[in-house]
């Protein structure tokens, strides 16, 4: 799975910027940088791949499209994997990125996080995780196709079945159960959409398609961003598939939401 994984996204166009592998926080990561001088933020991005799947090498069209909009460089982490390293492993490897970026002095306002699918998720639970810990919350999240109910109790879980390009319900609970390993999903870091406490969060961008399973997810936490007085703009696109801001270069509306989301970040980090 992994390796058809990653054969699927390197068919996708990554523009020109500046990689170096790195460590972070005891965890492989990619630095990716513009061209160019880059200005003084940074986006923490996390990638896709249902938990199970992916790299930081996956998600390089998404982080570099999102390095180059901005100018703001990047680093990628490849948190660790289910089912060898189930629920709460990834979290606690982004927390401690996190962390160790906080440490180096980057202040936590000129911080986004930012992922897709898995890792659009991930933007929203460790959040909710760093907080808890007692550290402060970044300057901005951009969530694209984010999963972010392991319960799946989404409406859209059974509206659009068979109208989603790449998932049904059957396959999302083959790699769910991964993660999961046998725990519980009905609690606040595997079920945010549902459970979450977004109380002081920062301002948070959902970006999803209307062919999509997971389109609820997105809907339902930007209602409890709304509910806990949370900045969110809920960004959705009709008759695009999951994570279709990947379709760069085939879709318009791939480039579009990348330019959204660019000047999302800008806003909120520009004045760090």
């Amino acid at each position: 799975m992994r390796e058809g994984f990653a054969a699927m996204m390197a068919m996708f166009p990554i523009p020109d910027v500046r990689t170096s592998s790195i460590e972070l926080a005891g965890r492989p990561a990619v630095r990716v940088e513009p061209e160019g001088e880059a200005k003084p933020a940074k986006i923490l991005y996390f990638h896709g791949g249902s938990f199970a799947l992916g790299s930081p090498q996956t998600a390089m069209g998404l982080t570099a499209s999102l390095v180059v909009r901005t100018g703001f460089s990047a680093v990628s982490l490849d948190y660790r994997l289910a089912p060898e390293h189930p629920f709460p492993a990834g979290i606690d490897d982004c927390v401690a990125a996190y962390r160790t970026l906080l440490d180096e002095g980057l202040a936590p306002e000129s911080i986004a996080f930012a992922g897709d699918s898995a890792g659009g998720g991930l933007t929203v639970t460790t959040t909710i995780a760093a907080r808890d810990a007692g550290l402060p919350v970044p300057g901005a999240i951009v969530a694209f196709s984010p999963g972010l109910d392991h319960t799946r109790a989404g409406a859209t879980i059974e509206t659009k079945e068979g109208i989603d390009p790449f998932f049904t319900r059957e396959g999302m609970a083959y790699t769910g159960d991964m993660y999961l390993g046998g725990q519980d999903p009905h609690q606040e870091l595997t079920a945010p959409a549902v459970l979450g406490n977004l109380t002081g969060f920062p301002p948070i961008l959902l970006q999803v398609g209307t062919n999509e399973l997971l389109l609820d997810d997105s809907v339902r936490l930007a209602q409890r961003a709304r509910e806990a007085e949370v900045d969110v703009i809920l960004d959705v696109t009709a008759g695009v598939p999951h994570v279709f801001q990947s379709f760069i270069g085939q879709l318009d509306e791939a480039e579009q939401a990348l330019d959204r989301a660019a000047l999302f970040l800008t806003q909120h980090l520009a004045a760090a």
